[in-house]
């Protein structure tokens, strides 16, 4: 362990006493019975990452494969609005420019190869423009293009058979916007096979970009479950970038150098084995909560992870620090569904949020009786127009607390905060009368009001997501590669999707706990993160040591979080109903899920925080009582 690594881990004895300094970690050696470990870096983690990345793990990497991962069910919009507008659009830009395209001689010569998604809607414009890229930059480098998951040419197809909604039931839409299925690695690694040395791809399973490549690799087949679900983590963990190194970690001021933070690497081994790493000489962290709480982030049933190649059981799974990472071990797999999911957005009104600073004394009165008052002053013009109301409104002061509903601190509030005023819609016109009314606030309203960020602001398109499945046999889905078309075809043993609607997980007796008269703030019992799935949040939340996970248990029940988080879910549902728990005990963790939680969720959400990224900071400050002393807590 280095200097520095001992150092901050002093650094959070100090902060939490009962944890037990180690330093003597042992060095890893992978199993090597089946050949040499493979070693895959992600060096994006959306479409917007920083382009540092690629360079650092293709120059100090020690890489066989290189993956991004830029898509998301609003980019997927995005990228077909963009398409409309030109045929060549489509496809992330940002990877031929600036990730990939200035190292394609270096790629070249390490051997490296490449797997990305960039290729959104049009994955054969986007390899088109790297062949030119390596054409001008004097490489011969052979490109291979998935397709198939792009479902909006039988669109009038699928409308008329209803494709209902996985959780609502409702049929699908017809403004539906974008359509594409989540495909698996199968078509990647064939894809590597034939000898690419850059595969692009559409919609696919964030994940499949490490699976696949391991699947080539090590020959693994569609009925090596175990070691598909094991890939299938590796790839979950590096799929984000940076979170598996210390990016957004909750202990975030023991992180050394955010600005040249390491992205992450999985050094897989034959068995499914693999550690967790990132280049020499990089800021960040890995360590055993950060894998962790990646291993948790935007996951549902952790018994039933359901992905395009495999259904992945992670409640086993094992994390043990070495001198070079994490390793991790014991993830179990079944066979995978009959049908690929497919994420649809559908066009629903229109939408505008308006940001304004305001300062003073009481500036979170001041700024709600703005914000309410530009909104009555709509009200009263679009009666005057015959116009219906709108849709739906979200007032919110920053500064305030107000995302804290009656946890928010009291008093009189801050003396500088920011108005956030967010509308919906059916008509654009009535959200154009919306934005050209914030102006006016400045001067007859409340005194304070200092700017509008960004200026007046712009109708946009509401769009929200309609999520269903399809049989797998009725994608066609193709690789294309030196001009030829090669038709894929799934070979694996499948099962209805229906098979892991497993049933909710009982909640494990808690006995024989020490008590006493000891109160915590979750923060020093344990880690959290949060993130999104449509409209629903998962929070995972991690114990900082395997003495204190009963108490998680036992004090965390659905019915305390759901209670604590009742003012972020709707007023006519029963916030007990959209809450489920569930036990990961090989990493001494629990994860739940707040369904309805996220107000539509992404851009069909009003919120400043669309995609629940502060859920688990909240949690936090949940208050742990009759506890003992946890200095004095038996390790």
């Amino acid at each position: 362990m280095s200097a520095l690594s001992t150092r901050l881990l002093r650094a959070t004895h100090r902060k939490w006493p009962f944890l037990p300094i180690t330093t003597n970690y042992r060095r890893y050696s992978v199993d090597q019975s089946k050949g040499k470990p493979v070693r895959i870096g992600c060096a994006s983690g959306f479409w917007g990452d920083t382009p540092t990345a690629a360079p650092q793990l293709i120059h100090n990497g020690n890489l066989d494969f290189l993956m991004f991962d830029y898509l998301s069910e609003i980019t997927m919009s995005l990228l077909t609005a963009a398409r409309a507008k030109k045929p060549e659009l489509g496809f992330a830009p940002d990877f031929v420019l600036y990730a990939i395209g200035p190292y394609l001689n270096d790629i070249k010569r390490k051997g490296i190869r490449v797997l990305s998604n960039a290729g959104g809607i049009n994955p054969e414009g986007c390899a088109e423009a790297l062949r030119q890229a390596a054409s001008k930059a004097g490489v011969d480098l052979k490109v291979a293009v998935v397709t198939g998951d792009d479902l909006m040419p039988v669109k009038k197809q699928l409308i008329a058979a209803g494709m209902p909604d996985m959780k609502s039931g409702l049929p699908l839409p017809k403004t539906v916007h974008s359509m594409n299925a989540y495909l698996g690695a199968g078509p990647i690694a064939k894809a590597l096979d034939g000898g690419a040395d850059i595969v692009v791809t559409g919609r696919c399973a964030d994940s499949s970009l490490a699976l696949a490549p391991l699947m080539h690799s090590f020959g693994w087949q569609s009925n090596d479950y175990d070691r598909l679900a094991s890939g299938s983590l590796a790839g979950h963990l590096i799929e984000c970038g940076a979170q598996a190194t210390g990016g957004v970690y909750t202990d975030w001021e023991a992180v050394p150098d955010w600005h040249n933070i390491g992205f992450p690497i999985a050094e897989v081994a034959g068995n499914g084995d693999f550690m967790i790493t990132k280049p020499p000489n990089t800021g960040g962290i890995v360590n055993q909560m950060t894998v962790a709480e990646q291993m948790l982030y935007e996951i549902g049933d952790p018994r039933a992870y359901i992905l395009p190649d495999v259904a992945c059981d992670f409640t086993g799974v094992q994390l043990e620090e070495t001198n070079c990472g994490v390793v991790v071990r014991g993830a179990k797999g079944r066979k995978p569904t009959d049908s690929y999911k497919v994420s649809a957005t559908y066009l629903d009104g229109y939408k505008a949020t308006a940001v304004s600073c305001i300062g003073g004394p009481r500036s979170r009165d001041k700024g709600r009786k703005t914000a309410e008052a530009i909104v009555q002053r709509c009200r009263n013009i679009f009666k005057m127009l015959k116009l219906p109301d709108f849709t739906r409104v979200h007032i919110q002061i920053l500064g305030a607390e107000d995302t804290y509903g009656p946890h928010a601190s009291t008093g009189e509030g801050p003396r500088e905060g920011v108005i956030w005023i967010s509308v919906h819609h059916e008509q654009k016109k009535a959200v154009e009368l919306f934005a050209r009314e914030i102006a006016a606030a400045g001067t007859g309203m409340a005194p304070g009001l200092t700017n509008i960020v960004g200026g007046r602001p712009r109708a946009s398109p509401l769009l929200r997501l309609h999520s269903f499945l399809i049989p797998k046999d009725q994608c066609k889905v193709s690789i294309h590669a030196d001009g030829k078309e090669e038709i894929y075809s799934e070979t694996a043993d499948t099962v209805p999707a229906s098979t892991y609607d497993f049933p909710d997980q009982p909640v494990s007796e808690v006995s024989d706990l020490i008590k006493g008269s000891k109160c915590y703030r979750l923060e020093s019992l344990a880690l959290t993160r949060s993130g999104d799935k449509a409209d629903s949040c998962n929070i995972g939340v991690i114990a900082r040591h395997p003495s204190l996970y009963p108490y998680l248990k036992e004090a965390l029940t659905s019915e305390a979080v759901a209670e604590y988080f009742r003012h972020v879910f709707p007023d006519d549902v029963n916030p007990v109903d959209c809450v489920k728990r569930y036990e990961v005990d090989g990493i001494c963790g629990l994860n739940f899920v707040l369904e309805q939680s996220l107000g539509g969720g992404g851009v069909a959400s009003l919120r400043s925080d669309p995609q629940g990224k502060a859920y688990g900071q909240m949690l936090l400050d949940f208050v742990i009582k009759d506890m003992p002393d946890i200095c004095s807590v038996k390790h």
